[in-house]
């Protein structure tokens, strides 16, 4: 069993990656490689995965950080006093937590998403990292530019210093939302022209026949430049994870409880 990952080349000083669906022990909508343990799966087959993944690292074991995400926007520095504590207090501090941050070598801190946003962020400088859960009620609060603030207080970020990875997420043309969502988002004072389409319906309706669809992954990549990031320092890794749901876990392919895709980061 040997975890199948996609790797991004954001930094010789830091490994980044997603989970792919490959690799794993679990079964049915889990298959095969799922770390996350509040999406259905068995205790058993989440902890085999893990430690397959520590050894594809090379970290040691329970050197995965796997917050509680409750579409929020709350953060948390993960510091070396976090591995000296009970599994049961390490579980509290990550408890409704929707990003993590770290300037700890050899822990690998990430997010669980099957069609939100994962963002990673590194700041070269100052040799800290955070790993960012953008659904899109997230994205609504601007957890971006929220996190990168928090890396600035944390560890004297600056923005120009930090590269970003923009992970696999569902792509406009797969996210289609009712009109409460867009109206949710103009009510935000997001540019609606800029990141929202009319397209037909998915899925034949004579009642409806055009839904709206919103690029999340656009509204992000807008709140890393608000946030200072430069341009040329984001990547987007462009996988849609709707229609690409045989490699990567969506939810709205496979259904809520389905498996999760980890994208995460180690610093080195």
């Amino acid at each position: 069993m040997t975890p199948q990952l996609h790797y991004y080349q954001m930094d010789p000083a830091v490994t980044a990656f997603s989970t792919t669906r490959a690799g794993g022990v679990s079964t049915g909508p889990h298959s095969s490689l799922n770390i996350n343990a509040y999406c259905g799966d068995t205790a058993e087959h989440v902890a085999a995965n893990r430690e397959a993944l520590t050894r594809e690292l090379g970290i040691q074991a329970g050197r995965i950080v796997v917050p509680h995400q409750v579409h929020g926007v709350e953060s948390r520095r993960i510091g070396p006093h976090y591995f000296t504590l009970p599994s049961s207090a390490q579980q509290n501090l990550i408890e409704g937590v929707d990003a993590v941050m770290t300037d700890v070598s050899q822990v690998a801190i990430g997010v669980s998403t099957a069609d939100c946003i994962p963002v990673l962020l590194y700041d070269a400088t100052h040799h800290a990292a955070a790993a960012v859960h953008a659904g899109w009620r997230g994205t609504l609060r601007h957890i971006i530019i929220r996190t990168i603030a928090e890396m600035r207080l944390q560890f004297a970020t600056l923005p120009q210093d930090i590269k970003a990875v923009i992970g696999p997420g569902i792509a406009k043309e797969s996210f289609e939302v009712g009109d409460e969502v867009y109206d949710t988002f103009a009510d935000e004072r997001f540019d609606m022209q800029r990141i929202a389409t009319k397209m037909p319906r998915m899925h034949a309706d004579d009642a409806q026949p055009m839904k709206w669809h919103i690029d999340l992954k656009l509204c992000n990549r807008d709140d890393l430049q608000k946030a200072g990031v430069l341009a040329e320092n984001i990547f987007d890794c462009a996988i849609d994870t709707y229609e690409e749901s045989d490699t990567f876990f969506s939810a709205r392919r496979l259904g809520i409880n389905s498996g999760r895709i980890f994208t995460a980061i180690v610093l080195r």
